[in-house]
């Protein structure tokens, strides 16, 4: 199992240099990039946005003017030896500078990192203590009201994408009955407040309705994945062998089917961890989250490559670590499992 566990390791290198490698070149190949985004800008507040069709007229920016910027970007070196700059600098563990707020992409994901923690750890906690005990209640309950009535809500929540349950919970819950805040992490009250419990409060409200829009995906996921699994493996001939030789019904639910269907949770364990990163971007462009997510989103729409990167670079070591945890929880789990050459 060592020896597996080292070459997944050594597998990290390359694919992590293939998935940066696709990613540097696309931001390459896409129209539009910070040189234009300035010089847009500039004629937009220059000519109130009519000059925006008269890149090549005296408004503009010189040739000569535009190659500086190119090369204060290293935007005029080729694809390969940018990628390799890029990467030099990533081996110091220096993500470069952001083209649009001129600071440091490190600097500006630490500022964002505690708020994407607070939702990624929330929906990681929530998704997992209440999905597997609700899937083991309903697989021991399969084809009752209460199997079936949460069936059908748990199908519409699995249906409806995140970001739609957000519009949906904003118009009616913070717009119409004003039950919550329309957006944000944190209000006025959360500043004025003198004790951490008023504080921890204000989080709490302003968290309700983005949480809901988190968890409903990954929980119908995982409940319907426990439920299934444990009611195949309750159907097994060794669960009917244990009880036919006297085993309490219960006992080998508990002893025998229930840590055989936790293998596939456990085999998607680790990318959980994606969900400490960055969430969802468009939930926290809805509820205007300035986490990671948002921050991400915008750089894309700003073309500003060197946070697009930092993040991507990330999650992309984020989720090959995943992978690897994953494989560690399926042998913890399941002892049958050996990873063999």
């Amino acid at each position: 199992m060592l020896s597996y566990f080292i070459r997944r390791f050594l597998l990290v290198i390359p694919t992590f240099l293939g998935i940066t490698i696709l990613i540097f070149g696309i931001t390459r190949l896409v129209p539009g990039g910070p040189v234009e985004r300035m010089m847009t800008q500039m004629q937009a507040q220059g000519d109130g946005g009519s000059s925006l069709q008269r890149a090549g007229d005296s408004s503009a920016l010189s040739e000569a003017q535009m190659d500086d910027l190119r090369a204060f970007y290293g935007l005029d070196k080729p694809v390969v030896e940018a990628y390799m700059d890029w990467l030099g600098k990533l081996a110091n563990f220096d993500l470069g500078e952001s083209t649009r707020y001129y600071e440091p992409v490190a600097d500006m994901i630490a500022e964002r990192l505690p708020v994407s923690l607070f939702y990624g750890g929330m929906t990681f906690f929530i998704s997992y203590f209440i999905s597997l005990p609700l899937g083991y209640y309903k697989a021991l309950k399969h084809g009752s009201v209460f199997d079936s009535s949460s069936s059908v809500l748990i199908f519409i929540g699995f249906a409806l994408p995140g970001y739609v349950v957000g519009v949906l919970l904003i118009t009616l819950f913070s717009y119409h009955l004003e039950w919550f805040p329309m957006g944000g992490f944190v209000g006025d009250a959360y500043y004025d407040a003198t004790s951490f419990w008023e504080r921890a409060k204000d989080v709490m409200w302003h968290a309700v309705l983005p949480l809901i829009c988190y968890l409903i995906g990954d929980f119908a996921t995982l409940t319907m994945t426990m439920k299934n699994n444990l009611m195949e493996n309750l159907s097994a001939d060794y669960i009917r062998t244990a009880i036919a030789k006297g085993l309490p019904f219960r006992s080998a639910v508990r002893k025998h089917a229930l840590r055989n269907s936790l293998i596939p949770i456990a085999s998607h364990f680790g990318n959980s961890l994606l969900f400490f990163m960055t969430g969802a971007f468009l939930i926290e462009v809805i509820f205007n989250i300035n986490g990671i997510g948002l921050l991400g989103y915008e750089s894309i729409m700003e073309r500003d490559y060197p946070v697009v990167m930092g993040i991507v670079a990330i999650n992309a070591l984020l989720l090959l670590a995943g992978n690897i945890i994953s494989d560690i929880c399926v042998a913890l789990i399941d002892p049958r499992v050996k990873f063999g050459s």
